[in-house]
C-alpha cells in the first residue's frame, strides 16, 4: 500500500482513486472510492498489455461473467469498463485477512470453525457453479476471512499466461497441492475440481500443512496425482469427510450441498470471524480503512500521517485483501521485530456423557492441578496457544503447557506484578524491575526485542503497539516494529493510588478503566483524548469488555458506549437490592451475541447491540461472586461462588440440552481466585495452585 505517484489516475468511472494497494505483472489495482463512500479495488491493466485486443476483450468480458454469481460467499465484481483504451475492473474491497494469512498468523482452526468454513466455501461453490462457472483455482490465498464469514475471491479475472481461472480447458496452471487430479493430468474440468481444492484447503486450516508437499512442483503433482493426502493433523471425525473431497475420481467427490450437511457446524461456531485474534485483526483493517476513506480528498486527517496511515492497512504481513485477485503481500524481513511462525492450540475434547465421558448429573474430574504453580502476586492466568502465563513462584513469570501444567520455560527477571500481554498470539510482553520492556516467543520463551520504556504497569497491545504506565505516572506508547516511544501522555485520572487501573486497546482507541473509577479513552495515533466518563464506578476501577464497537462497561451499572466516540449505546436497569444499599455488577464477558453479568450474586444477559432487557436470568446458583468474570467455554457458563472458608465453580448448560450443573468444590483459597478459559479448558488460580478443568 502506498500514496498515489505521478502517472496513476486520479478518477476511474465513478472511483475517486485514493492509494495503490500494488502492482503485479497483470496490472496496478488501487484503493477507490464512489460518491456514497464506498471503497472498491479498482484494478487497471498495464499500457502495454493493452496492445493485445484477446487479452483485453478477456479482461472485461470475463469479469462481467462473474457478475452473474450471486450470494454473499463470494467477491462482488462492481464494474468492468474500458476508459481511455485501457480497461479496468472494480471489485468489492475486503477489509480482511486471507486464509493463508490467518493460519499463518493465529495457527490453525479447532474442528468447529474448520466445520464452518467447509459449510461457507461449499455455500460459495454451489453459488459458482449455478453460475455456470468453474473457479479452478481455490487455496487459502483465495479466500477472504471478513466479520460476515468466509469469502472467496480471484474468479473471472484474466491474467497473462497465469492465472486465468475461467478459461478453456488446459490453459490453466493450477495451484501445486491445490489443483484436482484432472488439472494436472490436463483433462476437462467441472465442478468437481473445485471440491477437491476445497478438501486440500481444509487440511491446510485444519493442521497448518498441506494436504500434498514435495521437494518441488512436479513431486508434488505426482502426489496429487498417485499419493495419499496428509490428514493426520485433521480432527478425526472430520477426516473421513475431507478424504471424500479429495478422491482422485471426480465423480467420486460430494456435491456441495452434500458436504454442507455433512459438515454440520456446531451453532456459534462461526464465532471465530467475530471474537478472538481473527476478529481483532479484521477490526484493525477496518478501522484503517475507515480512516483513508473518510479523510476529506483522501488526505489524512491531522492525527494521522499519510504514510502511517497506509502502513496501518498492511497487517500482519499483507495488506487489506480484495476481490478480484488482488492480493498483495508485503514481505517483512528478518529479525527481533518479525512475528514468529503461529503454533497450533491444543484443543482439549469436550465431554459428552453419551460417549461415556461422564455420568450426566455427576461431575466431571479434572483435567490436571499444580499446587504452587504460580506466586502469590501473580496476575490472572494469561493462555497464548500451547502455553498458559502466570507469575513464578520465586518470581519472574512462567509458562506452563496447556496440556497438563508443566513447566514449559520461565523468565526470572520479569515483573508479573506489572502484568504481562499477548502480542498477536505469538509473543508475551512484561517488564523487569527497571521498567524496560521485553517480549518473549510465547511457546518457546525466546528473548525477541525489548525497549527501555520506564514502564511500571503493562495496559494492553494492538497490531502497532504496547501502551503502559510509565513510573512516572503518565500513558507511554512503544511500537511494536522498532521498540522505540510513539508518544507519552499525561492522563486526567488516578492511574494507580486506590487500584491497578487496566487498558482495552481497538479500534484506534485506548481505553484506561482508572483506579478512581473513570474511563478515559486516548487515540491510539498520538495519544489525545478522544473521549472520558466520569465515576462509573464506586469502589475501584469500571470493567470492560468489548464487540465490534460496543465496549459494555460495569460498575454501578451495565451499559454499553462506542469505543470510538464514547456516545451511549445503552443502558441496563439496575435491580432493587433486598436490603437497600449500593448496587456493584462483576465484570463484563461477551459471548456472541450476548454480554454476562453477574449482579446481586446472579448472572444475567443481554443482547450486547441493543441492551435488550433480561431475557435470561440464572438464579439457581448459589452465591456468584463478582471478583473473577463469568467464563463461557464450551456449552457451559462458569462461575466462582466462596464463602469465608470454601468455595466452588459452578457450571450451567447454556445449549438447549439443559443438562444438569456441575459443580467443582475445588478452592482452598476463598479470598484469591480467577477463571479464564481457552480451547476447551478453563483454568482456575486458586491461592498458588493453578489447574484445568474440562468442559460439556
Amino acid at each position: 500500500m502506498k500514496p498515489l505517484e505521478s502517472g496513476d489516475p486520479i478518477r476511474l468511472g465513478p472511483y475517486r482513486i485514493l492509494a495503490v494497494l500494488g502492482e503485479g505483472g497483470m496490472g496496478k489495482v488501487y484503493v477507490g472510492q464512489d460518491s456514497e463512500g464506498h471503497a472498491a479495488a479498482v484494478k487497471v491493466l498495464h499500457p502495454h498489455l493493452t496492445h493485445d485486443p484477446n487479452l483485453t476483450q478477456r479482461f472485461v468480458r470475463e469479469a462481467q461473467m462473474a457478475r452473474s454469481v450471486t450470494g454473499g460467499s463470494v467477491a462482488r465484481v462492481l464494474d468492468a469498463r474500458t476508459e481511455g483504451g485501457r480497461p479496468w475492473i472494480a471489485t468489492e474491497f475486503l477489509t480482511g485477512p486471507t486464509l493463508a494469512d490467518a493460519v499463518r498468523s493465529h495457527g490453525p482452526f479447532d474442528e468447529p470453525t474448520v466445520r464452518a468454513l467447509a459449510a461457507a466455501l461449499a455455500q460459495a461453490l454451489r453459488d459458482i457453479h449455478a453460475a455456470g462457472l468453474v473457479h479452478r483455482d481455490l487455496k487459502p490465498a483465495n479466500i477472504v476471512l471478513t466479520a460476515t464469514g468466509p469469502r472467496v475471491i480471484d474468479f473471472g479475472i484474466a491474467r497473462p499466461e497465469h492465472g486465468l481461472t475461467l478459461t478453456a480447458t488446459g490453459q490453466v496452471p493450477v495451484t501445486p497441492g491445490y489443483g484436482a487430479p484432472e488439472q494436472v493430468l490436463g483433462q476437462r474440468v467441472g465442478p468437481p475440481a473445485d471440491v477437491f481444492s476445497l478438501g486440500a484447503v481444509l487440511v491446510y486450516a485444519a493442521g497448518g500443512q498441506h494436504a500434498y508437499e514435495g521437494s518441488h512442483v512436479a513431486a508434488v503433482q505426482y502426489e496429487v496425482v498417485h499419493g495419499e493426502a496428509r490428514l493426520d493433523r485433521v480432527p478425526p471425525p472430520l477426516q473421513p469427510l475431507v478424504g471424500a473431497c479429495l478422491a482422485k475420481d471426480p465423480a467420486s467427490r460430494p456435491l456441495p450441498d452434500e458436504i454442507i450437511r455433512s459438515f454440520a457446524p456446531p451453532r456459534g461456531a462461526e464465532r471465530a470471524w467475530r471474537q478472538g485474534s481473527i476478529a481483532q485483526d479484521i477490526t484493525t483493517r477496518e478501522h484503517s480503512l475507515h480512516l483513508l476513506t473518510t479523510a476529506p480528498g483522501g488526505v489524512a486527517p491531522r492525527s494521522v500521517s499519510r504514510r502511517r496511515l497506509l502502513t496501518g492497512l498492511a497487517v500482519g504481513g499483507s495488506v487489506l485483501a480484495v476481490g478480484g485477485g488482488a492480493v498483495w503481500w508485503i514481505r517483512k524481513g528478518s529479525g527481533p521485530f518479525d512475528i514468529p511462525p503461529a503454533v497450533q492450540t491444543p484443543q482439549a475434547r469436550v465431554l459428552d456423557p453419551k460417549k461415556g465421558d461422564y455420568v450426566l448429573g455427576e461431575t466431571a474430574k479434572p483435567l490436571w492441578s499444580v499446587p504452587s504453580a504460580l506466586s502469590e502476586e501473580s496476575p490472572a492466568p494469561l493462555p497464548v496457544r500451547d502455553v498458559v502465563i502466570v507469575g513464578a513462584p520465586k518470581g519472574g513469570i512462567a509458562a506452563r503447557s496447556v496440556v497438563d501444567g508443566t513447566l514449559r520455560w520461565s523468565a526470572p527477571e520479569a515483573v508479573a506484578a506489572n502484568r504481562y500481554l499477548s502480542l498477536s498470539g505469538q509473543l508475551v510482553a512484561a517488564t523487569d524491575r527497571n521498567g524496560t520492556l521485553t517480549t518473549f516467543v510465547a511457546s518457546t520463551g525466546e528473548p525477541k526485542w525489548t525497549s527501555p520504556a520506564e514502564a511500571a504497569s503493562l495496559l494492553d497491545a494492538d497490531d502497532e503497539a504496547v501502551y503502559l504506565i510509565t513510573k512516572d505516572g503518565r500513558v507511554r506508547a512503544i511500537g511494536r516494529s522498532d521498540a522505540k516511544i510513539r508518544w507519552t501522555v499525561d492522563v486526567d485520572a488516578d492511574l494507580g493510588t486506590k487500584a491497578a487501573s487496566r487498558g482495552l486497546a481497538a479500534q484506534g482507541r485506548l481505553v484506561i478503566t482508572a483506579a478512581d473509577g473513570s474511563l478515559v479513552a486516548l487515540d491510539t495515533t498520538d495519544g489525545r483524548k478522544a473521549w472520558d466518563r466520569r465515576k462509573q464506578s464506586d469502589d475501584g476501577r469500571a470493567k470492560v469488555a468489548l464487540s465490534g464497537r460496543s465496549l459494555c462497561v460495569t460498575g454501578k451499572n451495565l451499559s454499553a458506549l462506542d469505543i470510538v466516540d464514547g456516545k451511549d449505546l445503552w443502558s441496563a436497569e439496575n435491580p432493587k437490592p433486598p436490603n437497600g444499599g449500593t448496587i456493584s455488577w462483576g465484570p463484563p464477558t461477551i459471548h456472541g451475541d450476548h454480554v454476562y453479568a453477574a449482579v446481586l450474586g446472579v448472572p444475567v444477559r443481554y443482547d450486547v447491540r441493543s441492551g435488550g432487557g433480561t431475557d435470561w436470568v440464572y438464579a439457581g446458583l448459589f452465591e456468584c461472586d463478582p471478583p473473577s468474570p463469568l467464563v463461557v467455554q464450551g456449552n457451559g457458563l462458569w462461575s466462582v461462588a466462596v464463602n469465608r472458608t470454601q468455595g466452588g465453580i459452578n457450571v450451567i448448560d447454556l445449549s438447549p440440552e439443559n443438562r444438569p450443573p456441575w459443580v467443582f468444590p475445588v478452592i482452598k483459597n476463598p479470598t484469591r481466585y480467577w477463571l479464564t478459559a481457552d480451547a476447551n479448558r478453563v483454568f482456575l488460580l486458586d491461592g498458588t495452585s493453578l489447574g484445568a478443568l474440562p468442559v460439556f
